[in-house]
């Protein structure tokens, strides 16, 4: 991974956390929310899913909004367009939410500007699912489709 950003300390910091939330998850197996979601299912980590369209992804509960989860996620990843985005990330800011993984995508450079600003650690320009591939592989949960 070319460190284009100072970003490959960051991302290893959040790939350590093991309390995710994925804005965006997605029932649909076809669209990156879902995919994104199921990774890190699969890799044994602690998710939730926030997208207000959907009462459940793979047999797991999911949320309309960041403040409905039942606990503070480590790191939120996005999933969304920009212009849903940065609803978002104030929502982030609000929450006390200090790590958030724009998914190509979803960033903009408006959204990464507000993370700055607002004391948010920032990981854009690499994919989750790109970059599972040097996490430690667990059998995680059985999915249900």
């Amino acid at each position: 991974m070319v460190d284009v950003h100072g970003m490959i300390e960051r991302v290893e910091d959040f790939t350590a956390r093991r309390r995710w939330a994925v804005v965006g998850a997605s029932r649909d197996p076809n669209k990156y929310g879902h995919r994104v979601y199921a990774s890190l299912l699969r890799a044994g980590y602690e998710v939730y899913g926030v997208n207000p369209n959907a009462d459940q992804i793979l047999g797991r509960p999911v949320y309309p909004t960041l403040a409905h989860l039942p606990v503070k996620p480590e790191v939120v990843s996005m999933v969304v367009p920009p212009a849903e985005a940065e609803p978002v990330l104030r929502q982030c800011a609000d929450l006390g939410l200090t790590r958030v993984w724009l998914q190509p995508g979803a960033e903009s450079a408006e959204a990464v500007r507000f993370c700055r600003e607002n004391g948010i650690e920032v990981v854009w320009d690499v994919c989750v699912i790109g970059y599972r591939r040097r996490w430690h592989e667990s059998p995680g949960p059985e999915l249900q489709p």
